[in-house]
């Protein structure tokens, strides 16, 4: 039996974040579309049963969004602007226009829940990270406009804020949650991340939050529902 019914859209599934989304929602079998800039990328990823499930485009150009959103019920969005590459966009273009773009367009096209991941520290202007485009920011400008757009009765909203992102398989620590942007540093594996992000379509009390969210001691997980009732 399925933990959510109808499609979500994962935009950025080709990053490294968003594969494990993707991997994470083939886990609890909850039917995906993948909104990407690669297809070749993503067929190398995910396989060619893929291809039917694949929109190539960017959140900068809204003709591709509503052409990537179709159907579907819920968005999750792990795109984020690269910082390190001066030819990339700023993160203006990604983190605050793309996302609000992404969130206004996905609303008026039908979808019901929309799932962020942003950062930790996004609002703290003086923050190291700021000094590359302000892009905490300019996360924090996108946060808003979801927050604004999907707080009315018949939506919902979750936007996660990670802290610094490392690579490792899921279930595999205990979580911190917390709210008000008080964490100052920490870690976490994408994986559970991503795990977080696909059980909070089907988790209420993960809705119409906003949390911070890093790893504790190493130690299996069966679920992370539960840090949900600990933020």
């Amino acid at each position: 039996m399925k933990s959510f019914k109808g499609t979500v859209l994962v935009v950025g599934a080709t990053g490294r974040t968003g594969a494990w989304v993707v991997k994470r929602l083939q886990h609890h079998q909850i039917e995906f579309h993948l909104f990407v800039q690669s297809g070749e990328k993503a067929l190398g990823l995910f396989g060619p049963e893929v291809i039917d499930r694949l929109t190539i485009g960017s959140i900068e150009h809204a003709e591709e969004i509503k052409a990537a959103i179709g159907t579907a019920a819920a968005v999750i969005c792990t795109v984020g602007g690269n910082v390190t590459d001066p030819a990339a966009p700023p993160p203006s273009a990604i983190d605050r226009d793309g996302v609000k773009r992404l969130a206004l367009l996905a609303k008026e096209n039908g979808v019901k829940q929309f799932i962020l991941i942003s950062s930790l520290a996004v609002t703290k202007p003086e923050h190291p990270m700021n000094k590359y485009g302000q892009v905490l920011m300019m996360k924090l400008e996108g946060e808003n406009e979801v927050r604004r757009l999907f707080s009315e009765p018949g939506y919902s909203y979750t936007i996660l804020r990670p802290g610094g992102l490392i690579d490792g398989p899921p279930m595999n620590h205990d979580l911190y949650f917390d709210t008000g942007d008080k964490i100052s540093t920490g870690v976490i594996d994408r994986s559970d991340v991503a795990e977080v992000a696909v059980i909070s379509l089907f988790n209420p009390e993960a809705h119409n939050l906003t949390f911070e969210l890093i790893q504790s001691e190493k130690a299996p997980q069966s679920s992370l529902k539960r840090y949900f009732k600990h933020k």
